[in-house]
């Protein structure tokens, strides 16, 4: 398999991801418990983050994205695979280290939930909950623990005062801003949003977004950005990983998958994307269901869905599309990914 580089491999990427899989195994039910299978939630994934970046992991609920998400950052451990991250002029393989060598790396990686409510303890003030990562890692205390949570609040667009209240007190926009606050403690030069703002409100979103571009130009900060709403990965993503049923069916700069998806999920998602213009009809949604990390279709996942499939390349078993390089920047899993953009220019044309 062909490992898809980001757009400048002649410098080293602060993050790389290798053939990544998580499999969670199935037993079956009674006194005697036996694995009988196994749900493939990311299955051979691969790609690069340089500094200073925000990739985009997007796809429909079920394809993975949280999943590959918490293998990178060993929140779960993987079943195989690399990761590679680039620490003081080393690149350090995440999945090879113990808990204990493992520790002081977390400073540099830290993650966003998704829930900003459930994330935060309701019996902690938000001061211990921002300061409690400084603990944990003994960097601060007394009046320096103070004052540095002061800090990350302010910058995210808290007050000072805030640091004695409890979560409950804050809406749900505020209680983002203590969970990015938290996050930013510890001076990462990695982070993790996942989903972080889409259990907000539309207008708060927007606040959000803006507050993370703000604090990736101040602080050099890099985002591995989470998300299925295209239109807030088309804002905030240089580029973007599709994926589907565990595996990436597409990547490439941002602005390249919008103008000319060479995937047939990738198109069907940008379809679906509502259009502000009421003379533009959106196309119909992709038939049939989200195929089962559990028992994947042969072949391509995606096949019983595709209108481009074709029987006896799509479906063959044990013989999955590769991740391709199809022009500068732009990678498909897709044996008829020129089809399916020559497809994208007539229907273009014909709306004209």
């Amino acid at each position: 398999m062909n490992n898809p580089e980001s757009p400048a491999p002649e410098t080293t990427p602060l993050l790389s991801v290798r053939n990544l899989c998580k499999f969670f195994p199935i037993h079956s039910q009674g006194l005697v418990r036996r694995k009988i299978g196994e749900v493939r939630a990311v299955n051979d994934i691969s790609f690069d983050v340089q500094a200073g970046e925000t990739l985009g992991i997007v796809g429909e609920s079920g394809s993975g994205k949280t999943t590959a998400a918490r293998a990178i950052l060993r929140a779960i451990t993987p079943t195989s695979g690399d990761v590679l991250f680039h620490h003081q002029g080393q690149q350090l393989n995440l999945t090879k280290l113990s808990a204990r060598e493992l520790k002081p790396l977390r400073q540099n990686m830290q993650m966003i939930f998704q829930d900003p409510f459930s994330s935060l303890n309701p019996r902690m003030t938000v001061g211990d909950i921002v300061g409690e990562p400084l603990v944990i890692h003994e960097l601060a205390s007394g009046t320096d623990l103070r004052d540095r949570v002061v800090e990350a609040l302010v910058r995210v667009g808290l007050k000072p005062e805030h640091r004695t209240r409890y979560p409950h007190a804050f809406s749900g926009g505020q209680r983002q801003r203590i969970g990015i606050a938290r996050a930013l403690i510890m001076n990462p030069s990695l982070i993790v949003a996942d989903e972080a703002v889409s259990a907000l409100d539309v207008s708060v979103q927007a606040q959000v977004i803006n507050l993370l571009e703000d604090l990736q130009e101040e602080l050099n900060l890099t985002y591995l950005f989470i998300a299925h709403d295209l239109s807030v990965v088309k804002h905030i993503c240089d580029r973007a990983a599709v994926m589907y049923c565990g595996r990436v069916v597409e990547l490439g700069d941002i602005d390249k998958i919008y103008a000319k998806p060479y995937h047939p999920y990738t198109r069907a998602l940008l379809a679906a994307v509502p259009s502000p213009d009421p003379d533009i009809r959106l196309q119909p949604a992709v038939a049939g269901e989200t195929a089962d990390p559990a028992n994947p279709p042969p072949g391509c996942s995606f096949h019983p869905r595709c209108p481009f499939a074709k029987k006896g390349l799509c479906d063959v078993p044990g013989r999955p599309p590769p991740l391709r390089q199809l022009e500068t920047g732009q990678w498909a899993a897709c044996f008829r990914a020129e089809e399916v953009v020559e497809a994208s220019a007539d229907t273009q044309r014909s709306t004209l």
